[in-house]
């Protein structure tokens, strides 16, 4: 039973997936902690910052990670499993249709409206992880440092990982 579960709630994930991975976290986060009680938001930031380090999308990532968390190697086929499945069929829908109609001027309306929408999801995202991830003070200084190396920089964000890990090292040891 739990593994239908977990295929259907990330079934459910992907189908509204509009925009990629990041967009994915403020479903997961709803369906995975307050709608099943799966995880706490302490272990769903430690997964996502998990999917983070690990190559790979970070929705593919999440769901194997949560479906092992949840019920071990089977419970993270059917997670990814589920997660995938929408993504796959739209894909091989939309080569064969898009391509006839993107230029068409309702479906470029139809972009333009999605792609605010799609930021303010990116945007939530962000404040729900921060909300958890940003405890005190050093920490909000370790965030806008990153922030601001990546804003103002061309270091690779790999490196702006291993400073951010060096200051927590620093800081929190």
């Amino acid at each position: 039973m739990i593994l239908l579960q977990l295929f259907l709630a990330f079934f459910k994930i992907g189908i509204f997936s509009i925009g990629g991975g990041y967009v994915m976290l403020p479903l997961i986060e709803k369906e995975i902690i307050t709608t099943h009680g799966w995880l706490t938001m302490a272990e769903f930031v430690d997964i996502v910052a998990i999917a983070e380090m690990t190559p790979g999308p970070i929705a593919i990532n999440s769901a194997t990670f949560i479906g092992y968390r949840t019920a071990g190697f089977f419970g993270s086929a059917a997670a990814t499993a589920g997660v995938v499945m929408p993504s796959l069929v739209l894909v091989l829908l939309a080569a064969t249709i898009l391509k006839q109609i993107y230029r068409h001027e309702w479906v470029q309306a139809a972009f333009g409206g999605l792609r605010p929408a799609v930021m303010a999801l990116i945007a939530n995202a962000a404040i729900l992880i921060g909300q958890t991830a940003i405890k005190d003070l050093a920490a909000a200084a370790i965030a806008a440092g990153a922030f601001l190396l990546l804003l103002k920089t061309r270091l690779h964000p790999v490196m702006i990982l291993v400073f951010a890990a060096l200051a927590g090292i620093i800081i929190y040891k």
